[in-house]
């Protein structure tokens, strides 16, 4: 979905329905608004004294979670969003953003036929295991119709960006495995 900043505000008060801060364990914190963490000061502090942001969606009926990224390219920092399906495993969408990345490469990260090669990637392997997506020079599917393989075709030029990008989805997922475990286990109370 695509929006300006004009409409993101109406955009997030129709689709959003839920905003979570949650702790290392899974919990949910209350005392803190999922909003207002500031992702560039948060990812500083030790893994047990953090506040994860979650947004929950709700988009024709069907419900996406919505995690903040944030990480290092190769001149500065790296930061995006990702929307897994309800199956907590297939990406939806992904955007992406910097700061200081090289015009021309590093800085493709930002442009729609790089992020739409994480469509309907598989963040788990088939074991259950979080594998993220690798942004990948070696991929040999370089319009990236193979959805199973957990890899995107890189960018020419921009090796370090797109390793980034890699340890970015990977090293803030982690720490959302003990909410998304909670999660699959109460749809699965209810089936």
């Amino acid at each position: 979905m695509q929006t300006d900043r004009e409409k993101a505000e109406q955009l997030y008060k129709n689709y959003i329905n839920a905003s979570l801060a949650l702790d290392n364990l899974g919990n949910i914190d209350k005392t803190v608004d999922a909003f207002q963490i500031k992702l560039n000061s948060e990812i500083k502090k030790p893994a047990n004294e953090q506040r994860f942001p979650l947004y929950k969606a709700l988009v024709d009926n069907t419900n996406y979670y919505i995690i903040p990224l944030r990480g290092s390219g190769l001149w500065d920092a790296i930061w995006g969003y990702i929307a897994l399906k309800s199956d907590i495993n297939t990406i939806q969408g992904a955007v992406f953003d910097h700061k200081a990345e090289t015009a021309g490469l590093g800085a493709e990260i930002t442009q729609q036929w790089f992020m739409n090669r994480f469509k309907d990637e598989k963040v788990f392997n088939s074991s259950g295991e979080l594998v993220g997506i690798n942004v990948s020079k070696t991929n040999n599917d370089p319009k990236d119709l193979d959805k199973s393989d957990h890899e995107v075709d890189a960018i020419s030029g921009a090796t370090i960006t797109g390793d980034g990008v890699t340890e970015m989805i990977v090293e803030r997922l982690t720490h959302y495995l003990p909410y998304f475990n909670k999660e699959r286990n109460s749809i699965a109370a209810l089936n």
